[in-house]
Parts: C-alpha cells; sequence; structure tokens
C-alpha cells in the first residue's frame, strides 16, 4: 500500500500562486508515475500534471504554461507550482500515483485526501 497526503492549499486572488506538495509514504517505488486531478463542484475529475519516473513531464491544456509539477525522490515528494491562478482553477487537488502513465482518473491506484484551492476574482 502506498499512502499519499496532499498539503498547501489555501485561498489566494487571481493572478497569484501556490505551491502544492504530496507526501508519499509506504510500500513507494521512484518508478511510479506521479501526478495531479482536480475536481470542482459538479463537474468531472480533470488531469492536470503528471511526472513520471524519467522527469518527463505531461500537462493539461488548460493549465499548460502556468503550472509546473517537479519531484524529490529523496523526499518522497511532488509538488505542483501554480502560477498565474485564475478563478476557473478553483477545485480540489488530488494527488495520485500509477505504474503507467494516463491521463484518465480510474487508471491511476493511489490517491491523496484532496487539498481545496480557492482562487478569488
Amino acid at each position: 500500500q502506498v499512502q499519499l497526503v496532499e498539503s498547501g492549499g489555501g485561498l489566494v486572488q487571481a493572478g497569484g500562486s501556490l505551491r502544492l506538495s504530496c507526501k508519499a509514504s509506504g510500500r513507494t517505488s521512484r518508478r511510479y508515475v506521479m501526478g495531479w486531478f482536480r475536481q470542482a463542484p459538479g463537474k468531472e475529475r480533470e488531469f492536470v500534471a503528471a511526472i513520471s519516473w524519467s522527469s518527463i513531464t505531461y500537462y493539461g491544456d488548460s493549465v499548460k504554461g502556468r503550472f509546473t509539477i517537479s519531484r524529490d525522490n529523496n523526499k518522497n515528494t511532488v509538488y505542483l507550482q501554480m502560477n498565474a491562478l485564475k478563478p476557473e482553477d478553483t477545485a480540489v487537488y488530488y494527488c495520485a500515483a500509477v505504474e503507467n502513465y494516463s491521463r484518465t482518473s480510474s487508471q491511476w491506484n493511489y490517491w491523496g485526501q484532496g487539498t481545496q484551492v480557492t482562487v478569488s476574482s
């Protein structure tokens, strides 16, 4: 089993920045693909970003150029740096892990509890 715990969410004004963190514990592996999804009220869970064990990165179209995903394998931690935030970025952000990359949330095996990000206009 792998446990994932997110932190760093909060309330920011449009144009501001936040950095989310996700700490992994348990039976972790550096070969896991780590990623972020988000879900707003009444909406489907949306792919945000992912990073492979070889540091290949992937981004959803709505966040490309504004968000940056990174990982620190020594700390078993993945980060999501969010810049130029917009009100439409408001959602619960979930950290996830999987063996093979996919943009489909149902393919991911491990999930954190989520952290709320709210962007005011």
